[in-house]
């Protein structure tokens, strides 16, 4: 008889997801995606980190209230890398992500042809970037939601081993 308590779809997505997020160098946010295709094929991901070739120890890893000293002009969201880094088209694909997507990212997961957006985290909802995001998702018909119970899932794996 085959095992009953396998773990789900989005949980396994989520989990790459996470796992990407862990190449991150941003010591206070890491964030991880990972895009699927209909098929429930794995056809990107990425993290959070600076463009290819800039050096980053060269460059602030801080947030700073001069705009030019912190790390946000310079790093690259997940959400882009993965869809860079993508090997086909994107077209219906699902973005898994670690968390909500900013306004920039939302506009460029619309322009890629990805569908739906499953994310863990939206510490940052009410903030108008991620208010545009959602604007943008629901004009574009690009769905989103929330991944219940993925971190009691997850503990309950651990426990089991």
């Amino acid at each position: 008889m085959k095992r009953t308590d396998y773990i789900s779809w989005d949980t396994y997505f989520m989990g790459v997801a996470e796992l990407s997020a862990m190449r991150s160098k941003d010591p206070r946010t890491q964030v991880g995606a990972c895009i699927v295709n209909t098929k429930k094929r794995i056809i990107g991901i990425g993290y959070n980190g600076f463009p290819f070739g800039v050096d980053d120890d060269d460059f602030p890893w801080e947030k700073n209230d001069v705009w030019l000293d912190s790390k946000y002009p310079y790093v690259v969201h997940a959400e882009p890398n993965a869809i860079l880094n993508a090997t086909v088209s994107l077209d219906n694909a699902t973005l898994y992500v670690t968390l909500f997507p900013c306004n920039d990212c939302a506009k460029l997961i619309i322009q890629s042809g990805i569908k739906e957006v499953i994310y863990l985290e939206d510490k940052y909802h009410d903030q108008l970037s991620f208010v545009a995001s959602r604007k943008m998702f629901d004009a574009a018909g690009v769905t989103y939601r929330k991944l219940k119970n993925y971190h009691l899932v997850m503990q309950h794996d651990k426990q089991t081993d």
